[in-house]
């Protein structure tokens, strides 16, 4: 898929972010009381993430934080990010960000890289089987929305889902080392489909267990 094709998806799929936003509205209406939600922007200071043609992850990774959070708080979502600026956080230190939290929900926002430039898609990871759901959930959206290749849920031992007593997933929202989709993820557009898609896994997940 070229980068016209792609955006052309998009640009048809940006129609639906209003109606997107509006059921988030309705569902998150009927949960009983709503979980904090800790954003935590991948990378950041001098731990750039994936990187290619002058793209850096860390700052990808910060601005779908940052629309993520704005979506959740419009929603009425209590919402902690690990860090909102360029700086370096060390691991252990956003897990205890998360950990210092109740009645919650985390989410890692990421970018991939691949030394094979033609990997594309979007996966979600998670570590124990009470993020499985979770995981799936947010997978599901991300793939709806965007019409990426479907990379799937995986289980994965990274550090923040490890150490985060909460549930917790990990997503990786395309490749910056693909030329189309690193052409994607510049656009805004992009940026705020994948907000909102997780927004809406967060709502379903929140629904589903009755916060």
């Amino acid at each position: 898929m070229n980068t016209t094709t792609f955006t052309h998806r998009l640009g048809k799929r940006s129609g639906k972010v209003g109606a997107l936003l509006g059921l988030l509205f309705l569902s998150a209406g009927h949960a009983l009381a709503l979980p904090t939600i800790i954003i935590d922007a991948g990378h950041g200071g001098h731990d750039l993430g994936a990187d290619d043609s002058l793209v850096y992850e860390k700052h990808i990774n910060l601005d779908v934080a940052r629309r993520l959070e704005r979506t959740l708080n419009e929603l009425g979502f209590r919402t902690v990010l690990t860090r909102q600026t360029d700086d370096f956080i060390p691991l252990d230190t956003r897990a205890d960000i998360a950990n210092k939290q109740r009645n919650a929900l985390f989410v890692s926002v990421h970018f991939n890289s691949s030394w094979k430039t033609k990997v594309t898609g979007i996966e979600t990871f998670h570590h124990d089987s009470q993020s499985r759901e979770f995981a799936e959930m947010v997978q599901r959206y991300l793939v709806k929305n965007i019409g990426a290749e479907n990379r799937g849920v995986k289980t994965a031992s990274f550090l923040v889902l490890r150490k985060t007593r909460h549930p917790a997933v990990l997503v990786e929202g395309g490749f910056v080392s693909n030329d189309t989709e690193r052409a994607a993820m510049m656009d805004p557009l992009y940026r705020q489909v994948v907000a909102d898609s997780i927004a809406r896994g967060v709502v379903d997940y929140a629904n589903a267990h009755r916060f």
